[in-house]
């Protein structure tokens, strides 16, 4: 098994978990899988800049083949993203959830329903 293999098989199963928690009902689960799609395209973005091994990422002096510095710079930007992104997206999921008393993302909640859930969405309003 190659590396390539792994990279690839590991961006796979990042971007399928992602797009399944994506399509969930419960907004928790809806960050969660956005979370894994960024990850699976960091990982992306970090592969397709063809790692090498033993050459400096700067340039030096007597050096013909450096590391290209793109693709890492890339995957920064996109983690700082990633980072603002996923905030906002938990404020604004926790604030649905306050205003509707349901972490479903339609705002409707379940149908079975606890007598503890009725009561804490009460004490809610």
């Amino acid at each position: 098994m190659s590396l390539e293999f792994l990279i690839a098989s590991a961006i796979t199963v990042l971007t399928a978990g992602g797009v399944y928690l994506s399509l969930r009902g419960r907004t928790f689960q809806v960050v969660l899988g956005l979370t894994l799609l960024s990850y699976a395209v960091n990982l992306f973005l970090f592969a397709i800049g063809r790692l090498v091994i033993d050459r400096p990422p700067l340039f030096a002096k007597n050096v013909i083949e450096h590391a290209d510095p793109l693709p890492q710079a890339l995957v920064l930007t996109a983690i700082v993203i990633t980072f603002g992104m996923t905030a906002l997206v938990v404020i604004l999921s926790l604030r649905s959830f306050l205003e509707s008393g349901s972490d479903q993302v339609d705002g409707i909640a379940d149908a079975a329903e606890t007598p503890d859930d009725t009561n804490f969405r009460k004490n809610l309003q």
